[in-house]
């Protein structure tokens, strides 16, 4: 088993906090929560410290932050129903735009590979895709496809391709359709027995990880049409097996769960207070693959841990976020 070193603990904001997220080149790193506002952390003689503190953009929780892939806007959903856009432009951080539409809590944003969409998802069941034009927002869509509360929002890495997850047990992926500009679930991913709380896409957007209420964790893979014998595709459109379902490891609800973009390797964020990391076995058949947990953090938080995120750039290097109001930095070691 391999072993989770805490480096260390970030203390700035009261009550819980929610999400976090590094920075596209992996330089600082940025977390929100009940306390309303959104803190920016650098580097400095080799340990994190408090460089900004973002204010006034919101009157409720904020939910979740995401930064633009040029690393110069932060896009932040909160309980006050908006997504409020900061702009570093001028060298210091304004929120330039608010997003207003949806009719309840805003619960997750995140940003097209090329900057130039924005996705939210909200407790009102729907999700909004938002073009961005030479800082104009317009929402281009809105898509009321789920049953239920909408948890998560995440874009392929490398397609204008984007998938949600939600309190109705299921994960849905929409993509716009050719020519009309209008945007369809070409799949829906139904195998979890209750909520589904987050989702990642692996490296090469061809797998995605969920993890649920149910306290498991299913491995989807994407199979292209005519590509594989056996597989029925329906308009021409890929489809997503379920090809591993990890389970028996964790025993309260998964909140989060990130892959790893330079590892492959999988962290999980749960409400029984522990991270756990998992490798996909190297015999396995990637049509059924098979996971091995690697490490197991007990107590890693005193608190429910709502949010992890590995670093874009350090292998092993992690955050994670709780209810005990604490971001602490990680360092995983074979």
């Amino acid at each position: 088993m391999g072993t989770l070193e805490l480096k260390q603990t970030l203390t700035g904001h009261r009550g819980r906090v929610w999400s976090v997220c590094w920075h596209p080149n992996g330089t600082c790193l940025a977390s929100c929560g009940e306390d309303k506002t959104i803190i920016i952390w650098g580097q400095q003689d080799s340990k994190w410290v408090v460089k900004t503190i973002l204010t006034e953009g919101h009157t409720r929780t904020i939910r979740e932050i995401a930064w633009s892939p040029c690393g110069n806007y932060i896009a932040s959903a909160s309980f006050d129903s908006t997504t409020a856009v900061w702009d570093n432009k001028s060298g210091q951080f304004e929120c330039n735009a608010t997003l207003e539409g949806h009719e309840n809590e805003v619960k997750s944003v995140s940003w097209s590979c090329s900057g130039h969409l924005l996705a939210t998802c909200s407790r009102d069941k729907s999700v909004w895709i938002w073009e961005i034009n030479d800082d104009e927002y317009e929402c281009a869509a809105v898509i009321n496809a789920h049953t239920q509360d909408v948890k998560k929002i995440r874009w392929h890495p490398n397609e204008e391709v984007v998938a949600s997850a939600s309190y109705d047990n299921t994960v849905r992926i929409f993509k716009e359709d050719a020519g009309d500009n209008d945007w369809s679930c070409i799949d829906i991913l139904s195998s979890h027995t209750s909520t589904v709380w987050s989702l990642a896409w692996n490296k090469e957007g061809n797998r995605i990880a969920t993890c649920s209420d149910d306290q498991t964790v299913k491995i989807w893979q994407e199979y292209k049409p005519d590509n594989e014998p056996g597989i029925v595709t329906h308009n021409n459109e890929s489809v997503w097996k379920c090809v591993c379902t990890i389970t028996g490891y964790h025993t309260r609800t998964i909140y989060d769960i990130d892959w790893c973009k330079t590892t492959g390797l999988l962290v999980t964020a749960c409400g029984d207070d522990i991270i756990r990391i998992f490798k996909e076995d190297s015999d396995s058949d990637p049509h059924q693959p098979s996971f091995t947990m690697v490490c197991s953090m007990d107590t890693a938080h005193i608190q429910d841990v709502n949010c992890v995120q590995w670093h874009p750039t350090v292998p092993g290097q992690l955050a994670s976020a709780s209810d005990d109001g604490l971001v602490k930095i990680w360092f995983y070691n074979e």
